[in-house]
Formats: structure tokens, C-alpha cells, sequence
């Protein structure tokens, strides 16, 4: 048993923080230890061919007989995206409300999941976990069922909000659990964690029913199609969609699989509403007019792969977009996304097609909270300590600024580190040692496999091309047998550049011919010594620097 007096909460936040996404948290105290969500993050620019990011969990595989259970605060991505990955490599509990576990089931066939110990939790109850207790607490976003997490630990209530904001009208009726927030500041809170989104945003986020009133106002008496992208996971602005169309005598179509399968989740849970006869398939849409449909789809952060994308560039199999279409973008931009979104803006002009996003109408509203609610917070919670948590490090620069102004002294807040421990116990709150952690690449079925010199490959690659030659070589003659043949792969164009290849070929037979003279018997050594002598020549005659790639095979005459 650990000596109360001396032992400390290891707070580790393994992503989500310094960065938007691959939240993950993990708290340990003695042999005890919960994980808080464990999301993915989408890929960098630089990060050629890759699918998806997700946390380094190497650090609770080394002590998973410690684990206790997953706690998720709610069902977006981010959050719960890397989940069926953590559930492939420990046999624990997953904890999370209704919603939230009904979409991370909807992962398991795609991923060969057949069972996992999925708990459901309502906002309100406490689940204990070894020395932890972890309540549910009610919170608004951007999806149902998001809750905050209170931690009972050895020394003290730790709060976590996840992503949230202050709606008073929510368009569920159920507003965020102020009263308890309240309630648990005056008995005591030892550390806050909190969403930092919007740290930097003035004022209140403004209420889901806004983007109501601009949809009704969008569709009423509008000619054209309405195709709507918005986050899959956003399930009220989806139903606020349905709604719009139904009252304006609309067919409703949906395309892209991961909307597909977060409305099939919410329908069957009974998160949505949808009048009987409203839905029809994709494929049924030439039945009607362009003023009867409206087309839900994904893509509205210009994903290559999203349903819009393909519109945009004209390859999705059944929709093409035109001067009858507007598109509606009710979403913001997450950051490193923008230019991705407007190249989908600017194909869709170029086909005739009217866009509206969030600069030019009431068509999305942020699901995080601004400075003046995380303000509130802070003080109903009044805590001793402060981590500011979820954004990039501006933001929880900016949060910690907002703590600072509410009185807080200065050693009382950190600002974390991905795998740095936060070591908290009754008198103080320090940094401790750094943990492994980082990011794994996961492309297609292959986790992990991607590393940094894949991607320099990549990068290599797709920046200079390729240049291959092919010989094969009889050591007992000193002789060349066939070849060199050069191959060239987004370098140069071969027929537009005869001269550049004969000297190439030229060179590698020289090259072949020196080695085999001066008594060369490996074929690795002349390798080593045509990309050696090759990559100077080409770089003197083009500035260009290729990959080469020799194929020299030793004949067996």
C-alpha cells in the first residue's frame, strides 16, 4: 500500500495538450491508474500517405496492471478515436454515457473488435476505480450525451471539463450542471483541468439555436439543392438540418460512411428525431427536384477522402455539384485546415456553385467555451491548482493569462508538456520526470510501421522523384551481363531529356566498369558508390537531387 504521506497524483497527459487532438490523460496514484479519453488527431501536411495520428501508449502498457479503466467525456473524435486501439492491446473497462459508447461500438467491426467491457455511465453517477472515484458531471457541446469528470483521489478533487461551454438554452433542454461545479468548488477542489479551446475568444460562446433561425432562413424559398458539411459527430446541427428540410417540404440524403454511421448510432439510441418518410437514399435523388433535397454530407475540413472532396473534384460516383447547388460549410476551421478548405471553396466556385460558411451567415457555433465561461468556471471551482489543457500552446498560454487574472498565483498554475509528469500532492503542485510519449502513424491497416524515415522517404519521393538502375553483373568475368537500365519516376520526363538519361547510363556503366577493374566483388559496395558518384552528377546538371536506387544483381553464369 502506498505511504499516504509521501505518495503523490502522477497527472500525465500523453496528447492533447500544445496541439488540437489525441486527447489522452492518464492519472496515477501508487498501484491505481485511470486513463482520461484517447483520441486520434488527423495527419500533417508533411505527413505523407498517413491516415491518422494516435497517441503514444507505450507508458500504460508498461504499467497496464496498473489500469483500472478508460473514463471518455464524450463522443468526438478526438476523444474517442483511438480507442478501439487502446482495446486491442489492454482488457479493461471503457466508461462513458450512452451516445459515447454506442458510436466507439460502431468502430469495433471495422476494426475486428468482436467484444470489449463497454460500461455506460448517466451524468450524475460515480464509478470507482481502484483508489479513484470518477463522477460524471453534465456539460454542453457540440455533441450529447459530454460530460466533465470529477476525480476523487488520495489527495484531492481533481476536475477535468473536457471540451464544453455555458449553454443555457441547450437544444436538448439539458443546460451544463452549474449548481454541482458550484457544489464541489466549496468543498474543496485540489486541481483543475480545463478545455482551452477558445482561451483566446472574447465574450460567450453564443447558443446552438442561432444556427435554427439562419438554417430556416436558408432554406425557405430557396431553389436550389442545399448540401450541408458539418462534423459527423455533431448531431444537433444534423438534427437542426433535418429539421429545417422537413419544414420546408425537403428530402433528406446523406453521404459520407462516418455521418452515416454516427446518425445510424443516434437514430437507433433515440438521440435523433427524424419524420417517417423523410430520409431517402442517395440514389434516389434525381426523383426530385433541386428545391425538395437536401444532402448532409462530410468534408467540411476539406478532408481528401470526404464525401465533399470527391464533389468538389468531381469523383464521387452518384453526386456531381453545379450552378443548382449551394453548399452550405457549418463548421469552423480546425487550425492547419484552412487551406485545405479553400481549395474545396474554389473548385466549387469554378462549377457554378454558391457557398456560404460561417464568415458570411450564422451557420456554425463552436462548441467550446470562450473567456468569459471558462472564467465562470473558474470561479464556482475555485481550485488550489490550475492545467490548462485541450489547444495548442497559445491557448493554454492564453488560459493560464485567464487564471492569473482571477488571482491565482503564479506557482499554482503549469502549463503541460505531452509526457511530462504533473506531480500533485496536498501542499504543492511541481513537474516530475518525462514519461515515453509522442505520436504513432497509423496508414492503413499498419500501426506504427510509418516512422520518421518512412516519411523522409515519402518526402523524398514526392519532392524529387525517383531514379532506378537496374545491371546485373558476372563477378567471375568482370563483366556487366545486362543494363544498366534507368528508370525515371517524377524526375524527369525520359523523352524530353534523352541526353541527361545517356549520360546517366554512361555513367553507370563507368562507374560498374571502375569497380569491377579495382577488384569489387559486393554489390553493396558499388551501390554505395554509384549513389555516391550519380547524385553529384545529376545535382551539377539540374540543381535536383533524386532518389537513386540501384538494382545490381550478382549473374549466376
Amino acid at each position: 500500500m502506498p505511504n499516504k504521506k509521501t505518495e503523490k497524483l502522477r497527472v500525465i497527459p500523453l496528447g492533447g495538450v500544445n496541439g488540437i487532438g489525441k486527447n489522452i490523460t492518464v492519472f496515477e496514484y501508487g498501484p491505481d491508474m485511470i486513463v482520461v479519453d484517447c483520441g486520434l488527431a488527423f495527419p500533417e501536411d508533411s505527413m505523407l500517405g498517413v491516415d491518422l495520428v494516435i497517441p503514444d501508449m507505450s507508458y500504460i502498457e508498461s504499467n497496464k496492471d496498473k489500469l483500472r479503466g478508460l473514463f471518455i467525456t464524450h463522443g468526438h473524435e478526438d476523444h474517442i478515436g483511438a480507442v478501439p486501439y487502446f482495446l486491442k492491446k489492454f482488457d479493461s473497462p471503457v466508461y462513458g454515457t450512452r451516445l459515447t459508447l454506442g458510436i466507439i461500438e460502431g468502430k469495433f467491426e471495422e476494426h475486428d473488435i468482436s467484444s470489449a467491457n463497454l460500461v455506460e455511465v448517466k451524468a450524475g453517477q460515480t464509478i470507482k476505480a481502484g483508489v479513484f472515484s470518477v463522477e460524471f458531471i453534465r456539460v454542453n457541446h457540440s455533441i450529447a450525451d459530454a460530460c466533465a469528470l470529477c476525480i476523487t483521489t488520495p489527495v484531492g478533487r481533481v476536475i477535468h471539463t473536457g471540451d464544453f461551454k455555458i449553454d443555457l438554452t441547450p437544444l436538448n433542454g439539458e443546460p451544463i450542471d452549474l449548481a454541482r461545479f458550484a457544489e464541489l468548488g466549496s468543498k474543496g477542489v485540489r486541481l483543475l483541468l480545463c478545455d482551452s479551446t477558445n482561451a483566446e475568444r472574447p465574450g460567450y460562446t453564443p447558443t446552438e439555436k442561432i444556427v435554427s433561425s439562419s438554417l430556416d432562413r436558408i432554406f425557405q424559398g430557396n431553389e436550389k439543392r442545399v448540401v450541408v458539411a458539418t462534423f459527423s459527430s455533431n448531431i444537433y446541427r444534423v438534427q437542426q438540418i433535418i429539421n429545417a428540410s422537413a419544414k420546408n417540404g425537403r428530402k433528406v440524403a446523406v453521404t459520407g460512411r462516418s455521418m452515416l454511421n454516427i446518425l445510424s448510432a443516434a437514430t437507433r439510441l433515440g438521440y435523433m428525431d427524424i419524420p417517417e418518410g423523410l430520409m431517402i437514399d442517395v440514389t434516389d435523388m434525381k426523383r426530385y427536384k433541386p428545391s425538395q433535397l437536401t444532402l448532409i454530407t462530410t468534408g467540411s475540413q476539406g478532408e481528401p477522402m470526404s464525401a465533399l472532396y470527391r464533389m468538389a473534384f468531381g469523383g464521387h460516383a452518384q453526386i456531381s455539384l453545379g450552378p443548382t447547388d449551394l453548399v452550405v460549410l457549418s463548421s469552423s476551421s480546425i487550425p492547419g485546415n484552412e487551406k485545405a478548405i479553400s481549395n474545396i471553396i474554389n473548385e466549387l466556385y469554378k462549377r457554378g456553385v454558391n457557398v456560404l460558411d460561417d464568415n458570411i451567415a450564422d451557420v456554425h457555433v463552436s462548441g467550446h467555451a470562450c473567456r468569459e465561461e471558462l472564467k465562470l468556471i473558474h470561479a464556482l471551482v475555485k481550485p488550489d491548482n490550475f492545467v490548462p489543457v485541450h489547444g495548442e500552446y497559445r491557448h493554454l498560454v492564453k488560459h493560464a493569462s485567464i487564471a492569473r487574472e482571477l488571482g491565482m498565483p503564479e506557482n499554482r498554475i503549469l502549463i503541460p508538456e505531452t509526457g511530462r509528469v504533473i506531480e500533485l500532492d496536498k501542499r504543492s503542485m511541481r513537474f516530475g520526470q518525462t514519461v515515453p510519449s509522442g505520436q504513432i502513424l497509423v496508414d492503413g491497416y499498419g500501426v506504427g510501421d510509418v516512422g520518421t524515415s518512412v516519411l523522409r522517404d515519402r518526402k523524398h519521393l514526392a519532392e524529387d522523384g525517383i531514379l532506378i538502375v537496374v545491371a546485373a553483373i558476372d563477378f567471375y568475368t568482370n563483366t556487366i551481363v545486362s543494363g544498366p537500365d534507368i528508370t525515371s519516376r517524377g524526375f524527369v520526363y525520359v523523352k524530353e531529356a534523352e541526353a541527361l538519361m545517356e549520360d546517366v547510363h554512361k555513367a553507370c556503366t563507368k562507374i560498374i566498369e571502375r569497380c569491377l577493374k579495382r577488384g569489387a566483388k559486393d554489390v553493396e559496395v558499388i551501390k554505395t558508390r554509384m549513389k555516391d558518384e550519380l547524385a553529384g552528377m545529376i545535382v551539377n546538371r539540374t540543381k535536383r537531387k533524386p532518389m537513386i536506387l540501384p538494382l545490381l544483381m550478382a549473374a549466376d553464369l
